[in-house]
């Protein structure tokens, strides 16, 4: 028997990924999607050292996941993700932007210029 989500959050966004993924033939967000379906267990958590290794200045990123504050950012980039702990979201607002990945699917529905970090 496959488990289902019980989040009411969680499904909500899974299916406007979807729906949004279809409107504007956006890849990238039927990809978030399916990440969004597995197990939670599967989900990225990422550092904010990895974040700052793998982006340039004034990109906008995806963590399909959450984002944990080991390390630090030195790059004004945008991060959507599921999640941020408390202190890496201080360290991203002082240099730039932490937004939740729905925020991010209303800005840019194409999806155009959006890196995924896992």
């Amino acid at each position: 028997m496959k488990e289902r989500k019980t989040n009411p959050r969680l499904i909500r966004l899974i299916e406007e990924l979807k729906r949004v993924a279809r409107e504007h033939d956006a890849a990238i967000w039927r990809d978030i999607a399916e990440r969004l379906e597995k197990p939670r267990r599967n989900y990225a958590a990422v550092n904010l050292s990895r974040i700052n290794r793998y982006s340039r200045e004034h990109d906008t990123i995806v963590v399909p996941g959450k984002v944990l504050s080991a390390g630090t950012l030195q790059k004004s980039v945008t991060i959507a993700a599921l999640g941020f702990s408390k202190k890496a979201h201080d360290k991203i607002s002082t240099v730039g932007k932490g937004i939740s990945i729905e925020e991010l699917m209303r800005e840019n529905p194409e999806g155009t210029g959006v890196k995924i970090i896992v």
